[in-house]
């Protein structure tokens, strides 16, 4: 299984850097969201993809360590607050400019 969480973190990282590398402010948004659904899931995987009970006290049975889980939905909250963020950005962008062209946001003309 480890090696299919492999393969599929691979994929979300190599399409988030395409998707970040483009002159669209929406696309950098959406490759900044898979890049951290990327990470989360490599914070999972490296946890270990056990099955096991609920860490109680005075129980012997095999159990699943809560930390890379409580590290993943910290995580995720924090990348829904960064995403909202940058849409509000993005929209705020768009309505001052007119565009979301990273190129023509970066205000060459007339700096001669």
């Amino acid at each position: 299984m480890e090696i299919l969480m492999a393969f599929v973190i691979g994929i979300l990282f190599m399409s988030a850097t395409y998707l970040m590398l483009s002159k669209s402010l929406l696309r950098i948004i959406v490759g900044t969201g898979l890049l951290s659904h990327g990470a989360h899931m490599l914070i999972l995987t490296m946890g270990g993809l056990k099955t096991g009970s609920a860490p109680l006290l005075g129980e012997k049975a095999p159990y699943t360590d809560p930390i890379p889980q409580a590290l993943i939905l910290t995580a995720i909250v924090i990348s829904f607050g960064v995403t909202a963020f940058f849409l509000v950005l993005a929209y705020r962008a768009y309505q001052e400019l007119g565009t979301d062209n990273m190129d023509r946001m970066r205000g060459t003309e007339g700096n001669d």
